[in-house]
């Protein structure tokens, strides 16, 4: 069971879940070893994992033929909490996968976001990458589910300025508060709708421009790797609220000293010149991001 203990003053909450200490290593730590790990989150190794509680797919449960699968995380952070696993291959993710199959992904997150949302407070979020977080390197996401009257310390949707791109149904920009370099927002055009109101339609609007912001931060990412050795890596989460929206966090750099002791973030890159780069317009991009560089070289000194 987890347990949650209160700040008075700040009414905020921390989860004691302690049974995460038993997460497995990701594949990174394991490379040392010479016997290949096996990953639970592949095809094949279905009993490895909890029996699954909803896929898209061909097959019987907890068999091959799925193309998305969901189970109960063996780790869990609160007392309800699923991961998603995105596909059957470990290599493949939203920038590289099909748009049918990123539609797939999400209708998962729809369906499994609706049999929880009178239960509770439902935060589905990923970590894509080591640097982000990830425990596996298998491409997955995780939903918890979080009471009601537990007082979330998430951002409200923002307002819409440096808009990247839009199309019949979402907005996709990078907000003023943006907290981290390249943050990225899709938003939906009808405001007041939780994430679960979303239709098939619509599904494939979000779909398409989700995969081309990706894929646009990954290119950022390969051209200008800011930091040796570490992989492309981003999070993202849904707001679970009414008028919510879907953040994506590239992980390009690291979080320091002073934004754990106040609290305020520094953003390197001015959200207008994250939204310009994004749209594609003009080439200051090597420009800005040697100036990024040469902060993170002076800041190690």
């Amino acid at each position: 069971m987890s347990k949650y203990v209160p700040d008075i003053l700040s009414r905020r909450w921390v989860i004691v879940a302690s049974g995460r200490l038993s997460r497995p290593e990701d594949a990174s730590a394991k490379k040392k070893k010479s016997k290949k790990s096996v990953c639970p989150l592949c095809p094949g190794n279905e009993k490895l994992t909890p029996p699954e509680v909803f896929r898209l797919g061909k097959g019987k449960p907890d068999e091959p033929g799925w193309q998305v699968r969901v189970i109960p995380n063996k780790y869990p952070i609160t007392d309800f909490h699923e991961v998603i696993i995105h596909s059957p291959s470990e290599n493949l993710d939203i920038e590289n996968l099909t748009l049918l199959h990123v539609e797939l992904i999400i209708k998962s997150y729809r369906e499994r976001f609706n049999f929880y949302k009178k239960r509770g407070q439902v935060l589905i979020f990923c970590n894509h990458g080591e640097h982000s977080g990830a425990s596996l390197r298998h491409p997955h996401s995780q939903l918890v589910l979080i009471p009601f009257q537990i007082n979330l310390d998430t951002l409200t949707r923002e307002p819409l300025n440096n808009i990247v791109e839009e199309n019949d149904y979402f907005y996709v920009y990078c907000p003023d508060f943006s907290q981290w370099p390249y943050e990225v927002w899709i938003a939906p055009k009808i405001e007041g709708t939780i994430f679960g109101d979303l239709t098939d339609e619509q599904i494939k609007d979000l779909a398409a421009v989700l995969q081309r912001t990706v894929r646009k931060l990954k290119k950022i990412f390969d051209k200008h790797q800011l930091t040796k050795n570490i992989t492309f890596a981003y999070n993202y989460y849904l707001y679970p609220k009414e008028s919510w929206y879907w953040r994506i966090i590239p992980r390009f750099v690291h979080r320091a000293g002073f934004e754990l002791g106040t609290g305020l973030s520094v953003n390197m890159i001015d959200p207008t010149e994250a939204a310009r780069q994004l749209r594609g317009d003009g080439e200051r991009l090597n420009d800005v991001l040697h100036k990024l560089h040469k902060l993170k070289k002076n800041s190690k000194k």
